[in-house]
């Protein structure tokens, strides 16, 4: 094996175990998510008349400064919080860069294409962009699964005479995660100094799917005109529940497709793998002539238009 190989795996080995050595346990992570929910991090403006509640971009200050004109920064920030981890932007960004670099240079002394090698870096260096997304949808469908129990526990908290901040509060206490720490952030705010319609809509920054559009809806329109808060919360939570039951039926019917596209993207990929270990000079050609190289350009851009098709049939919308 080549040194320079051998060094890139080293290398890749490496960093691995130091990303599961170093890694927070789950309590530190909760109460560092905690901390950073009421503000914990703040800065004083140029009179040192007002505090404002900082979002760190970086545990280096320079760094920080550096990112916080950078665009698209605080969209992912926003990413990382939705999807519940404790990184910072500076680790996404520089995580993504360097598993680029090697996967790039790795895939150029195999493939010896720069093309090849460039989209190879680009998918490597693609994965915690996409492991946030991943993330962000698990806890996105896990909110929607309890937040309707939520729902009616603020009912009954209405029923019982309590306020709405009350209600916030015992949401927070005692529904599960992540509903109970968004609740926790709204009653924390409200605790600050921030109006309930402000930490309300925060709410809906936070998780923008529409179950919670329909209860930040619901909240706010009683706040500002009256009703009975209670009866809207029960119409809301039988609402999400039959939107659940039906997106339920809505995958079962379309698991075939989605199947169907799993099977189709991994099967090139795996044959190459397979076909590449069993005879490593059937492949060479592919990935030397120029046609060859130009047959596998024209089958990823082919796969690409048959994953968005594949996704716009069984993406139907409830």
């Amino acid at each position: 094996m080549s040194p320079l190989i051998l060094f890139g795996l080293l290398l890749l080995l490496t960093f691995g175990v130091l990303v599961v050595v170093l890694r927070p346990t789950r309590t530190e992570a909760d109460v560092q998510r905690h901390l950073s929910s009421i503000g914990m991090l703040y800065k004083v403006d140029a009179e040192g008349s007002t505090i404002l509640k900082r979002e760190e971009l970086s545990s280096i200050p320079w760094l920080n400064e550096l990112l916080q004109g950078l665009p698209g920064a605080a969209e992912l920030r926003l990413l990382i919080t939705q999807a519940g981890l404790t990184w910072t932007v500076a680790t996404v960004l520089l995580g993504s860069l360097v598993a680029a670099i090697i996967m790039a240079w790795v895939a150029f002394v195999f493939v010896n294409s720069l093309i090849l090698a460039a989209l190879a870096g680009i998918v490597l260096g693609s994965t915690p962009y996409i492991y946030l997304f991943a993330k962000r949808a698990m806890r996105f469908q896990r909110f929607e699964q309890i937040l309707p129990e939520a729902i009616d526990l603020m009912s009954r908290a209405l029923r019982a005479g309590h306020a709405v901040s009350s209600m916030i509060e015992m949401v927070a206490q005692e529904s599960a995660e992540p509903v109970a720490s968004e609740f926790r952030i709204v009653y924390e705010e409200q605790n600050l100094g921030l109006p309930l319609r402000e930490a309300i809509l925060n709410l809906a920054r936070r998780v923008p799917i529409d179950d919670v559009r329909f209860l930040v809806t619901a909240i706010l329109v009683q706040n500002e005109t009256g009703g009975n808060l209670a009866e809207i919360l029960d119409k809301t939570a039988f609402i999400m529940r039959e939107r659940m039951r039906l997106r339920g039926q809505l995958r079962i019917y379309t698991a075939q497709g989605r199947v169907s596209g799993w099977i189709l993207c991994a099967l090139p990929f795996v044959m190459f793998f397979l076909i590449g270990l069993v005879n490593p000079k059937y492949e060479k050609k592919l990935l030397t002539d120029p046609m060859g190289l130009h047959i596998v350009y024209a089958g990823l851009v082919l796969m690409t238009l048959g994953i968005f098709i594949i996704r716009k049939i069984v993406d139907i919308k409830v």
